[in-house]
């Protein structure tokens, strides 16, 4: 798990605070479906409403797949947030595109990847938001099944999670993301979204997600 620019990590952060893709709320924290209580809530597709910050995202992807996996021949979105990323990065890389379904489709051809599936041909995976990778990596596994050969997956943010970071290393899998939950942290203490004292707990809920409780 890499960040492709600190600068850029900083200004993708700053953009998903400010058009609330990126919540915090310590004293009164989401639940996620795993049970894990979590002070953050990130949706990433609410980016796609804003030109400015949607352009921003895509150009930061694009150099991001240009710099890290040159021979790419196809783009992969995974279902379902990953496929409107995916679409304009393709359009922008002028790359045929592609996306995962989390199970086959039931009914008609009753397919798990829609689009053209050429055997043997490069692509990179786009997500949206990685937290422990499993569903990405799932999505990861079922192009390798089709026949696709998998250059790696770009993601626009990244909690971070140590699990994450040994599920993509044991996958084998180059995950490049824009922005992460370090590089979000400063520029909410920045721009008053949180203060010293919510700024702790927001650390401690990182180092060990699974027994965080919420901020008191």
């Amino acid at each position: 798990m890499e960040l492709y620019d600190n600068e850029i990590a900083a200004k993708v952060a700053e953009q998903l605070l400010q058009i609330e893709a990126i919540r915090l709320q310590p004293e009164k924290p989401f639940t996620w479906a795993s049970g894990w209580k979590s002070p953050i809530y990130c949706d990433n597709r609410l980016s796609l409403s804003y030109p400015e910050v949607r352009t921003y995202i895509k150009s930061g992807l694009i150099k991001a797949i240009q710099e890290n996996f040159k021979d790419v021949e196809a783009i992969a979105g995974v279902a379902t947030a990953g496929i409107p990323q995916g679409a304009l990065l393709a359009d922008g890389l002028n790359l045929p595109f592609i996306y995962v379904r989390s199970k086959a489709k039931g009914h008609g051809m009753e397919n798990m990847i829609e689009g053209k599936v050429t055997k043997g041909q490069k692509v990179v995976v786009v997500e949206d938001l990685v937290s422990t990778g499993g569903s990405s990596l799932k999505a990861v596994q079922d192009l390798k099944n089709a026949g696709f050969e998998i250059l790696g997956m770009v993601a626009i943010f990244t909690y971070g999670f140590e699990v994450a970071k040994r599920n993509f290393e044991d996958a084998n899998v180059k995950l490049i993301c824009l922005s992460n939950y370090s590089a979000m942290l400063p520029q909410a203490l920045a721009k008053d979204y949180i203060d010293d004292e919510t700024l702790a707990s927001l650390v401690e809920w990182r180092k060990a997600p699974e027994t965080w409780q919420g901020y008191r």
